[in-house]
């Protein structure tokens, strides 16, 4: 787990105003004689600590905190089709290894024409890939779905051939008849610039696909 980097700068108007509204308190309780002055004094204090507790609460709306990164369950490995071309395994090899060095890609699976090409980065036991409602809807419209919260999804069931801890996830089309799936150990984190990379890598792998099976 990741923690926040400014998690002490957060909590330092809080701690500043708790601390000056109780040192207002205690220097109250223990003069015995209140002079016009020390009351103004008093109020200004007072508004002030209020303050600083303030722009703690409205700091902690305008920045929340960053998603936490979560291991993922599984161990890394690296699964290809033996009985695939030697040129395909070899572009599914290089577009695989882009995709988890270059993007928050941690996990992948590669399905194509019923059958799993490819397995790679933290994987899950489970090996078969049965294609549910999401990666149906995919092939079917050929638009790729990113579900950016996947622990918040009753869909997430049919990934079960990803790490049960998967944070978010991309289905992408590889034409009418697979789907590249990339799975991350952090919740909103692929960015547009992933988004793209990811949309790039597999047109170029659908269309390879598409050669060698015709």
């Amino acid at each position: 787990m990741s923690a926040d980097p400014n998690r002490i700068v957060r909590l330092l108007p809080l701690g500043a105003g708790s601390i000056g509204g109780l040192l207002l308190l205690i220097n109250r309780l223990s003069t015995p004689m209140l002079t016009p002055s020390q009351a103004r004094s008093d109020v200004v204090g007072v508004i002030l600590a209020g303050m600083l507790v303030c722009v703690w609460l409205i700091w902690q709306r305008i920045q929340p905190k960053s998603p936490e990164a979560v291991v993922l369950e599984g161990k890394e490995g690296f699964d290809l089709l033996d009985s695939l071309p030697q040129d395909l395994q070899t572009e599914l090899a290089w577009a695989s290894h882009l995709l988890l060095t270059n993007t928050v890609t941690q996990t992948m699976v590669v399905y194509y024409d019923r059958q799993v090409l490819l397995r790679r980065g933290i994987l899950s036991g489970q090996k078969e890939v049965k294609p549910g409602p999401i990666v149906e809807r995919v092939m079917k419209t050929q638009k790729p779905v990113y579900l950016v919260n996947l622990p918040l999804y009753p869909g997430r069931v049919e990934f079960d051939y990803l790490p049960a801890n998967t944070q978010g996830l991309i289905c992408q089309p590889l034409g009418d008849r697979g789907v590249m799936i990339l799975g991350a150990n952090i919740p909103r984190s692929y960015t547009k610039q992933d988004e793209n990379w990811v949309t790039g890598i597999a047109d170029k792998v659908a269309h390879s696909l598409a050669i060698v099976s015709v």
